[in-house]
């Protein structure tokens, strides 16, 4: 799509003066760097800005890059607290650009890759960016999904154990070699899944600081971004899924993580302070098993981080730098072994 043709780019037009409210062209597409999923691309029209987010062309994994689900939950959380862009209209006929695709709101923001936030340079603006993260989790989670019309947004039972029956069958799918580390997590985590404990609510499923864009101005999130794997789940699965890209190293893909860093020197809080924070907002106490949600999530990355790299090898992934991901794959398993590890000796909740 990033080598549209005029005929193609002139059906485009067409199709969205026809099916989106006061669209005008001509038009022009410019891709978006970063990210490694679902190509995204910003359309500057006669009629404005917009972006437009599709499927990656080829063959895809079973239930990857839903675009359709995340224009339905962009659209059921545009009255709600949790800021999303406005969603204009989705385009399931893969015939028309060869991929399904949605047209939203362009949101005039700034996003930020560093989880240190070098780029700021007040601490005490660091510190109320981190605690606006915490407070859209929050929202997030204590949104009611009958009222929203996501009642139905996924299959009933343990959230856990969906996920990770999901993210082992898509990690064997796209299996390049053999990772002794990531049959031994395999193997922990099936045999120590949590009991459900009736706990449900939307999830974001990549809730992370690349994924919310800030107030050019403020410290206020103004969008959050990429629901292409939100669902109905459990709220630590995203509490602990943004605590696992804390604890990254730098410089380990697409968002630099915290781990060496002086948090209390930039104003960012630490992973107990943070945690804490959400705990008293959602009226929680104690949460058990946490060294379980965060190997979770290390081994689910670790599957998307496999799911890219097969992509890549076949030639159809988004991101130029799609074939690094392979090599994400091993240490994301490691520190998760790492994590379990320390919970023989006690470290094991919050």
């Amino acid at each position: 799509m990033s080598q549209i043709s005029p005929m193609e780019l002139e059906k485009l037009t067409e199709y969205l003066t026809a099916h989106v409210t006061g669209f005008q062209g001509p038009i022009q597409l410019e891709k978006f760097t970063g990210g490694q999923s679902n190509p995204t691309y910003k359309v500057t029209a006669k009629s404005g800005c917009y972006v437009l987010r599709s499927q990656p062309k080829g063959k895809l994994l079973k239930s990857a890059h839903a675009v359709d689900r995340e224009y339905r939950v962009l659209n059921a959380l545009k009255n709600s607290r949790v800021p999303v862009p406005e969603v204009f209209h989705l385009c399931e006929d893969k015939t028309l650009i060869g991929a399904m695709f949605y047209l939203m709101e362009f949101c005039d923001g700034q996003v930020y890759w560093d989880a240190a936030l070098k780029k700021i340079d007040s601490n005490t603006v660091r510190t109320k960016m981190y605690d606006a993260m915490n407070r859209v989790l929050v929202d997030l989670h204590q949104l009611d999904i009958q009222t929203c019309g996501l009642s139905d947004y996924a299959k009933p039972g343990n959230y856990f154990q969906r996920q990770f029956t999901r993210w082992s069958s898509q990690y064997r799918a796209s299996e390049l070699q053999k990772n002794t580390a990531m049959d031994e997590l395999n193997l922990w985590l099936e045999d120590n899944l949590p009991a459900d404990d009736g706990r449900i609510c939307l999830v974001h499923g990549d809730f992370r600081l690349d994924n919310m864009m800030f107030h050019q101005q403020k410290p206020e999130i103004i969008a959050v971004l990429d629901w292409e794997l939100s669902t109905l789940g459990h709220p630590f699965a995203d509490l602990a899924y943004q605590c696992m890209q804390l604890r990254m190293p730098q410089g380990m893909g697409t968002i630099d993580g915290l781990q060496g860093i002086n948090r209390a020197s930039l104003g960012i809080p630490s992973e107990q302070a943070y945690v804490e924070s959400y705990c008293r907002r959602m009226n929680l106490g104690q949460i058990d098993n946490w060294s379980f949600y965060l190997a979770f999530s290390f081994f689910r990355l670790a599957a998307i981080a496999q799911g890219i790299a097969k992509r890549a090898s076949q030639g159809n992934a988004s991101s130029k730098d799609a074939a690094k991901a392979g090599a994400f794959v091993e240490p994301l398993a490691l520190m998760a072994l790492d994590i379990i590890n320390k919970e023989n000796i006690g470290v094991s909740s919050y």
